[in-house]
Formats: structure tokens, sequence, C-alpha cells
């Protein structure tokens, strides 16, 4: 299985803003791109402030990488689900982030059962969910409406999954899911509005640049 496996901290820092892929640790002092606002590498520091007319190309390239780092997936992959949309009658652009907002990883990240998507990913990959009832350990699954998603009777007796409940009641389930602290289980409602997708993602920008 494909990852990125280099600091996702540099990851902000080439886009100049916070993609918050580290959960909590970002809204600390902690957070890297705090210290160091600037590109990563060795010129990062000195390119800083300079200003640059970005041509169409570029800013079609950062717009998909940005959607790239934010769900953690690898290019070829992403580009598949590019295909997959493509083919799917409607908004291409629209269509391509609800895939990937379908994703299992980023489904239990949006329940609030993990701190990241990168945590999320860990867990489903270490098999502890099931889905409609079957285990499973694939984190690009994609989910449709209707399915559900539980944790493990047996994974329920995991350090990890101790204080769960407690520490997802202080985060927000995304609308378009429903969730059962409980129990440790939720659904798919449906698939989300643009409204309930990250507002710094221009997909519009993403579908210029694979229709080159």
């Amino acid at each position: 299985m494909a990852r990125y496996i280099e600091p996702v901290c540099k990851l902000c820092r080439r886009e100049n803003e916070k993609l918050f892929l580290k959960g909590e640790r970002c809204f600390t002092q902690k957070c890297a791109f705090e210290r160091r606002s600037y590109g990563p590498g060795q010129h990062g520091q000195a390119s800083q402030g300079r200003g640059k007319r970005m041509s169409d190309y570029s800013r079609q390239l950062r717009a998909k990488q940005k959607a790239r780092s934010v769900y953690g997936v690898l290019e070829k992959q992403f580009r598949r689900y590019f295909g997959m949309a493509i083919r799917t009658r409607g908004i291409t652009g629209l269509i391509m982030l609800q895939i990937l907002e379908a994703r299992m990883d980023n489904v239990i990240y949006r329940m609030g059962l993990a701190p990241n998507r990168a945590q999320a990913r860990q867990m489903v990959s270490h098999g502890h969910f099931l889905v409609n009832g079957r285990r499973t350990d694939v984190p690009s699954m994609v989910l449709k409406a209707g399915d559900t998603i539980q944790v493990r009777e047996e994974s329920k007796k995991n350090g990890l999954f101790k204080d769960l409940a407690e520490t997802a009641e202080k985060t927000n389930c995304a609308l378009w899911l429903e969730r059962d602290l409980k129990t440790l289980s939720g659904r798919v409602l449906r698939m989300p509005d643009r409204g309930e997708i990250d507002g710094n993602l221009n997909e519009q920008l993403v579908v210029e640049y694979y229709s080159r």
C-alpha cells in the first residue's frame, strides 16, 4: 500500500497555509508552520516575501497538489478518482470531492473517531472497523449512502479505543453522517453538499489541470 512518508508539515509550508494534517497539534505552538512559515528546502527562506506571478498551469498544479495533500492520496489514485468522476453524470469537480470525502479513512475522521486522516488510515489498515458487518482493512474503500461503520468488539478492548467516546464527543460529526458514541458506530446518510466540504479546495482548477 503506497503512502506518503515524508514530514507532512512540509506540505503545509509548500502551500503556504495550514492544512491541519496533524489534528490538534496544528492548533498549538508546536506546529511547524508556526515556527517556519516559509517554503521547504534550502531556498525556501530566501524566497520568502518575493512576489511571483503564477501561470495558469502553476495554479492548477498547486490546486491539485493541495487536494492530494489534504486527503493523503498519491497521484495514481487521485487520477483514478478523477476518472471515476468524469464518467459519472453531474458536476465533475463536485463528484470528485464527494468520492474523496466518501473514502473510508476520511469518513472515520469526519465522524470524529480519529484526530486526523493519517490516524484514521492506520486504524482502518489494522482492521479495527466493520463496514456493513464485515471487517475491512482498506482505507481507500469508497462508501455510499446507507453504509454502516462500527468498531469491532475485539478492538474496543484496545487502549486506542478506551477513551475514544470521550475524546470524540469534543468534536463535531459531519452533517452527512451520523454517529453513536455509545456503540462507536455510525452511518453514511448521504453524499456531502459542496458547502460541507473544505472551502479552500478549488476543484475547478483540478478539473482544468487534468483536462489539458
